[in-house]
């Protein structure tokens, strides 16, 4: 069953600190929404840190987990950016970057060791952050006309429905964001009323 809620993070981790044979890996993490801010962080933490070894990371995005990316920045294939991802998907997290800067320490790690300093580090970062559930919700878009106004507003009351957005003119516009998994018994609910125009708007 498909499920009307994801885990994040709540804001940006305090930073995490793991240490292996003089190598140093810090981890962050992030709330995001977007490839871009990926990026733009990513900038930050080499400006942050312009002599790090390694910026390795991964991120996944969309409220279903649609989408992830693993970057190992130069280290051995599959050794950072992939152990980084394991720890998103075992936190059960999205909309999430967790990126871990390491500066070499004069020692080689091995593939193995790398795997493990950077699945480490991405895990003690996650549990340093707030994890949050939140729902997914889509927009509801009433028209009416100004006489069906009190009907309209008793039942988003009673369903202690929000309201995203409203216009009032002769003619109503009422944008309602609700619970993915409450949107069809809300919306039959509005159809049912006699000169409500009811539309979803990002489905």
């Amino acid at each position: 069953m498909q499920t009307d809620s994801y885990k994040t993070l709540a804001a940006p981790t305090p930073e995490s600190l793991f240490k292996d044979r003089g190598s140093k890996f810090i981890g962050y993490g992030f709330h995001i929404k977007t490839e871009e801010e990926a990026k733009e962080i990513l900038e930050q933490l080499w400006k942050q840190h312009p002599k790090a070894s390694h910026i390795c990371y991964a991120w996944q995005l969309g409220e279903r987990y649609e989408h992830y990316r693993a970057n190992d920045d130069g280290e051995p294939g599959n050794s950072a950016g992939m152990p980084v991802y394991g720890q998103l998907q075992s936190a059960g997290i999205t909309q999430a970057l967790v990126a871990v800067v390491r500066y070499y320490g004069g020692v080689n790690l091995g593939v193995g060791g790398l795997i493990t300093a950077y699945k480490t580090s991405a895990q003690l970062t996650i549990e340093a952050g707030q994890i949050v559930t939140r729902t997914i919700k889509q927009i509801l878009r009433l028209k009416f006309e100004y006489p069906l106004m009190n009907v309209v507003m008793r039942i988003i009351k009673e369903k202690n429905l929000k309201i995203a957005d409203q216009t009032m003119h002769l003619d109503c516009t009422v944008d309602l964001a609700i619970r993915e998994g409450k949107l069809a018994k809300i919306q039959q609910r509005f159809e049912a009323i006699h000169g409500i125009e009811v539309k979803v708007l990002n489905a």
